[in-house]
């Protein structure tokens, strides 16, 4: 079992738990993952690695109440523990100095980029980081991204904070040079964000989180087409080339359990009642 040592309320709807979990903070890296299963029906629920502390033993996860699997998660105390946390699973983000890098997240997932801009300056890296949110009432992280980074911009949606949409990137491209880009953010934005660096071709890892069961290449739940070849998101990734991945087949794969999930949401909604 293992331990929420903290629990932190972000915005409405994110949760931030640190949990005992020595093995995986020991060995964990930026970019990579582990799959959570909360009690023994539960879901196995795969997320982003934000941030570990290995002499404490304890890795950081953020995420967002949109199911009833990461709902009830999220009604876990400090104190409470879970049943299995796997990983660290997946290939790191190749952290070097690749000079000035741009780096785009959305939502909830920030908090996984932060913990990436943090090894890349350490590598010596000049980072922009661009972070975009549906509106005030979401933005999170604000002060730590512009604490590390040396240009910061937070976006919302509906302009209720910061710049209004993702205009900004657009702003950045035109007038200053990269040579990286990172992103880690819903996949449509990931898939905007590819479309616009690459007629500037400038490299542009994305970090993928399509629909994931096992974590180790087993179940083929988690393929995506990448230049044309099939991969596993789980052992092949979760960083691939942006500009190589099939982005609408992998949305259209990312819905198909819609209706299941909406239905188990209204069933899990009554039964709180």
């Amino acid at each position: 079992m293992y331990k929420i040592v903290s629990k932190k309320e972000l915005t409405p709807n994110v949760k931030m738990f640190e949990v005992h979990a020595p093995a995986v903070a020991h060995k964990a890296e930026p970019g990579q993952f582990v799959i959570i299963r909360y009690k023994e029906t539960g879901e196995r629920i795969p997320m982003t690695i934000a941030g570990t502390d290995p002499e404490a033993g304890t890795v950081t996860i953020y995420f967002a109440e949109v199911g009833k699997s990461s709902t009830e998660l999220g009604m876990l105390e400090e104190g409470e523990e879970i049943l299995n946390f796997a990983g660290p699973l997946g290939n790191a983000t190749k952290i070097m100095n690749y000079g000035k890098i741009l780096c785009v997240g959305g939502g909830v997932f920030v908090a996984a980029l932060l913990y990436q801009i943090e090894w890349f300056k350490k590598a010596g890296n000049q980072v922009v980081a661009v972070f975009g949110f549906r509106n005030k009432d979401h933005v999170m992280l604000e002060e730590e991204v512009k604490a590390i980074a040396d240009e910061a911009y937070i976006c919302t949606d509906d302009g209720s904070y910061g710049h209004k949409g993702m205009g900004m990137v657009d702003e950045l491209l035109e007038r200053e040079e990269f040579d990286h880009v990172f992103t880690i953010g819903p996949t449509s934005l990931q898939k905007n964000l590819s479309d616009k660096t690459k007629p500037y071709g400038i490299p542009t890892n994305v970090n993928l989180f399509p629909i994931m069961v096992d974590g180790m290449g087993m179940c083929g739940a988690c393929r995506v087409t990448v230049a044309g070849d099939t991969r596993f998101s789980c052992v092949d990734g979760p960083e691939f080339d942006g500009h190589q991945v099939d982005f609408d087949e992998l949305i259209m794969r990312m819905r198909v359990y819609n209706p299941q999930e909406k239905i188990s949401m209204v069933v899990h909604n009554r039964e709180v009642d």
